[in-house]
């Protein structure tokens, strides 16, 4: 049995609505076994094709309506996988839309190079989009409770949460330097811009390395042998294959605030973990607070993102150095974050915060906590 995903009765709710679904994601954290799994539910007749195969991308390309009702012929729902490798997939998803209003299309991506991008204009006001990362705490709480799944928190830390390395027990390692390979580079080197993988490894195990520390582009550039520039558009083009995020500094009133800096994490720890081939244990790891940092803002991001919380997260920083790991900004107010794998440790927030922001929440996130820290108490 598929593990329940938590988005699944979100998109359920927003079927046969006159709009297309998009579902964007990594590669392999269970998009299309999602979709499956909605489509048994709904138990309509569906037409599955894959983008990745090179007929479907050339009946699918420049399509006209009759040629599309054609292909679709009686079947309720089309489900499109991997769609951003179809030339023009905006335009023949508004056409679906438009002119053929009693079929359903869903279509999935692993990368934003097109089809976020190339879907935007076609397909204002006729979408609803989702984004479906790798598993969460939340979602394994149902598989094994919440006492259970605290315990995993270290192995989590250290081998992440695609569906396959969570199921295939034994095999973590193995499968995410596979995972980690294909993965990260299937979307990325079919780009022009990218032509020189090595340079591309060298990064990404630079960027491994300084999650949680704020990153400067020359001094990536110098690490890699690589100019400002190409840093950037590489670390770009990885965060549209949605293997790593920017957090910026937040600034609003203290004029010692930093104002351009950013920080890289990664969306799963397996990953990050496998990219610098180190599944140590955490009892002798260097790295458990730059983790724990990492793997906490991925599981507040998850949740927030599948109760639709609207909120924008940022870390904050002055030139003195005082420093707040998360500041997360709502319509609710501003909550400043403290992550720390130590519980016992002591914890104080910047006066220059607290005076600048009086009304600000202030939490300490541990592993004891943790649970009630990335939402479940809220």
């Amino acid at each position: 049995m598929p593990i329940h995903r938590q988005i699944l009765q979100s998109i359920k709710e927003r079927m046969f609505r006159n709009k297309a679904i998009l579902i964007l994601g990594p590669r392999q954290v269970g998009k299309s076994t999602l979709c499956e799994s909605l489509l048994k539910e709904i138990g309509v007749p569906w037409l599955y094709l894959n983008g990745d195969e090179a007929d479907v991308r050339a009946e699918l390309t420049d399509a006209t309506s009759a040629r599309l009702r054609n292909i679709i012929g009686e079947k309720k729902v089309l489900f499109i996988d991997e769609a951003q490798r179809i030339p023009g997939i905006g335009l023949t998803l508004k056409i679906i839309v438009d002119q053929i209003k009693d079929v359903q299309v869903i279509a999935t991506g692993s990368s934003a190079f097109d089809l976020a991008n190339l879907s935007n204009e076609p397909l204002t006001g006729r979408k609803f989009e989702f984004f479906l990362f790798p598993l969460s705490f939340g979602e394994m709480v149902k598989e094994h409770g919440l006492l259970g799944e605290k315990r995993m928190i270290e192995q989590r830390m250290i081998y992440g949460y695609y569906p396959d390395i969570v199921t295939q027990a034994g095999q973590e390692q193995e499968l995410l330097k596979l995972l980690a390979g294909s993965y990260l580079y299937k979307d990325l080197l079919m780009l022009e811009q990218i032509n020189k993988p090595v340079l591309l490894e060298k990064l990404l195990k630079a960027l491994a390395l300084q999650i949680g520390s704020e990153v400067n582009y020359h001094e990536l550039g110098q690490i890699v042998s690589a100019d400002k520039n190409t840093v950037e558009k590489y670390i770009d083009l990885l965060e549209k294959a949605y293997v790593v995020f920017r957090v910026s500094a937040f600034n609003r009133n203290v004029r010692t605030e930093l104002k351009k800096g950013k920080k890289i994490y990664f969306y799963d720890c397996g990953i990050r973990n496998a990219i610098l081939g180190n599944f140590n244990s955490m009892n002798t790891r260097t790295d458990v607070g730059a983790l724990w940092e990492n793997y906490f803002l991925v599981e507040r991001m998850k949740f927030q993102a599948y109760r639709g919380v609207d909120a924008k997260l940022y870390f904050w920083r002055t030139t003195a150095q005082q420093e707040i790991d998360f500041i997360e900004e709502s319509e609710g107010g501003i909550k400043a974050i403290e992550c720390k794998w130590n519980s016992k440790s002591v914890v104080k927030f910047p006066k220059p915060f607290t005076d600048a922001y009086p009304d600000a929440e202030l939490r300490f996130a541990h592993p004891g906590n943790f649970e009630k820290m990335i939402g479940f108490d809220d």
